[in-house]
């Protein structure tokens, strides 16, 4: 049976998520935009989902925008933004996703400059240096939670206050947060974030429902005409993915309520980190110095001289799935960006592989996959000249 430690790429959805999906393709297939009973019954269903997402991140429903996935989501956040306030600087890091990064690339054809934030060791932002970095032309601040690839936690709470202090909006990708730990925005003492991006298929939902939350405070101008989403996204809503969402969003909920099962999972992941190191000699880990400022489920093993393409290949045939950093890098035989601006040296970079864990994840796949893994890097290591 195959073991799947690549997570952090895409999750499972539960039995009840496919039943979801299943009621809206069945039942609840009309347009929600129709004014006729069944594209009520439609709108009425979607509003529930809306609801339910929502709870999740602790937002209101109204200030809820559903869109086609994470990267839409940020792009309507970012372009939104910047075509709202008419400046032209946005401040991010460089260990965003691509779907910050590649995006922040062709805005430079647009003449908006990007400035990163420096980091710390592990590739944690220097939130005291960012008051610096903001002037009077800074449309937005755009840090992740948490890092997709190594998990790494984002110091938010002060980011968010400094640019609460600067009058500068605020938008988190909270892609591989939202679902794996609590959210409340409406909490006494929440970080100060103005916009907040996630998506369901990273906590056990369907792919092709992301969503994006705005503050009261936020102007946004739409980047899809139309009347849809409060005239914030046109395009028919897909009904299904978010009648999906919403399954996979009160589950996570309910697995939220118990601390324990985070700490049970983070332990697991401990010892497999563990096992390989002690299998694997030479083998670092990519990670925070304080490597328990990480998302439970993650973790991030370089392996130098090695090739993270030629590692996923023996992994994927001895029945493991991994990943080398994130799943829209596939195929590239470049180290990932991400590593590189941590400072991790290019020769354990192209050996750098992602394992990152579900709350489905048990011991025993973990035994195996950590034997899986000393056999193929020591047979790989045996091949090298």
């Amino acid at each position: 049976m195959t073991i799947y430690l690549d997570n952090n790429a895409t999750t499972r959805p539960t039995p009840g998520v496919v039943d979801a999906v299943r009621r809206g393709l069945e039942i609840h297939w009309h347009n929600p935009s129709s004014v006729h009973r069944p594209g009520q019954d439609a709108r009425h269903a979607m509003e529930l989902a809306r609801a339910a997402i929502a709870a999740l991140a602790g937002v209101a429903p109204r200030r809820l925008t559903l869109t086609a996935s994470g990267t839409e989501s940020i792009n309507m956040a970012v372009r939104g933004v910047l075509g709202a306030s008419g400046k032209r600087t946005l401040i991010t890091t460089g260990v965003e996703h691509a779907a910050v990064r590649d995006l922040a690339e062709q805005l430079a054809n647009d003449g908006v400059t990007t400035r990163l934030i420096p980091l710390l060791p592990g590739g944690v932002a220097d939130a005291d240096a960012l008051d610096a970095l903001i002037d009077d032309d800074t449309a937005l601040v755009s840090v992740q939670w948490a890092n997709n690839e190594t998990g790494a936690i984002q110091p938010v709470e002060r980011i968010g206050a400094v640019c609460r202090a600067k009058g500068v909006p605020f938008h988190c990708d909270a892609t591989q947060w939202i679902g794996k730990m609590p959210c409340d925005l409406s909490a006494d003492g929440a970080p100060p974030i103005d916009l907040l991006t996630f998506s369901a298929h990273k906590f056990h939902g369907p792919k092709g429902c992301g969503a994006l939350w705005t503050g009261p405070l936020v102007r946004l101008r739409p980047q899809t005409p139309g009347s849809q989403e409060l005239g914030r996204r046109g395009g028919t809503e897909n009904l299904p993915a978010i009648l999906g969402a919403a399954a996979a969003a009160q589950a996570a909920g309910a697995w939220l309520a118990d601390a324990h099962q985070r700490a049970r999972l983070a332990s697991l992941r401990d010892r497999f980190e563990r096992a390989v190191i002690d299998a694997c000699p030479g083998a670092t880990v990519n990670a925070p110095p304080d490597r328990s400022a990480r998302l439970w489920n993650t973790t991030n093993i370089g392996f130098p001289r090695l090739e993270a393409e030629a590692l996923l290949m023996g992994f994927s045939e001895r029945g493991l799935c991994a990943s080398a950093g994130a799943a829209c890098s596939s195929g590239s035989l470049d180290p990932s960006p991400v590593l590189l601006a941590m400072g991790v040296p290019p020769e354990i970079a192209h050996g750098s592989v992602r394992f990152s864990l579900s709350r489905d994840t048990t011991e025993d796949e973990i035994d195996r996959a950590v034997d899986i893994v000393a056999t193929v890097v020591a047979r790989m290591n045996t091949l090298m000249p």
